[in-house]
């Protein structure tokens, strides 16, 4: 089944905030309608597995691991309807006109990804693919210091906020983040 229009659907926020269970949420929704679904993922990512999106809850979904942006359009199949990608944060700029040219070609792009970085700032590619989509949802978490909403990412060395000049890219889970609201998100300089 081919969409009569091809869109580009955002789904950010900071970690814990749902971003890969309403990804994958999407892409089971998709799959039930007999569509053609590949999912794409950062191979940086190897959290919790090399060949799935899963999220911190334990949802997965089968993925293709890409070490650049351009693997994507070179492992993308002529039939595919529906395109999933996570943490495209991770990803280099390419990923913005790639999800452009699939939506050209009819394709129903699915992008999630951190919008900001754990110094609170744009993070890669992600503004770029939210100015480029017909649909942005932003998810927000629970501030692990006073439990209202949260949608920064704090990351934490030896339990203390990273500093601002740390490297903005580290992958990991809980053992080096948490969500804070912004109240209690910290960046030392």
């Amino acid at each position: 089944m081919r969409h009569t229009h091809g869109s580009i659907e955002v789904v950010c926020g900071s970690m814990f905030s749902g971003k890969t269970d309403e990804l994958i949420r999407r892409l089971v929704r998709a799959t039930i309608a007999k569509q053609k679904v590949q999912v794409f993922k950062p191979a940086i990512d190897i959290r919790y597995a090399v060949e799935k999106v899963a999220s911190h809850a334990g949802s997965t979904y089968d993925a293709i691991p890409v070490e650049t942006a351009a693997d994507i359009r070179a492992k993308i199949d002529k039939d595919t309807t529906v395109v999933g990608i996570d943490e495209a944060q991770f990803l280099d700029p390419e990923v913005v006109s790639i999800a452009r040219d699939l939506a050209k070609r009819g394709v129903r792009v699915i992008v999630a990804g951190l919008d900001t970085d754990f110094r609170g700032e744009p993070f890669g590619s992600m503004p770029a693919l939210m100015a480029e989509a017909e649909h942005v949802s932003k998810l927000h978490a629970i501030c692990m210091t006073c439990g209202d909403e949260a949608s920064r990412t704090q990351r934490l060395v030896n339990g203390k906020p990273a500093r601002y000049d740390d490297p903005v890219v580290i992958v990991g889970a809980s053992e080096l983040y948490e969500a804070r609201c912004r109240r209690h998100h910290e960046v030392p300089r």
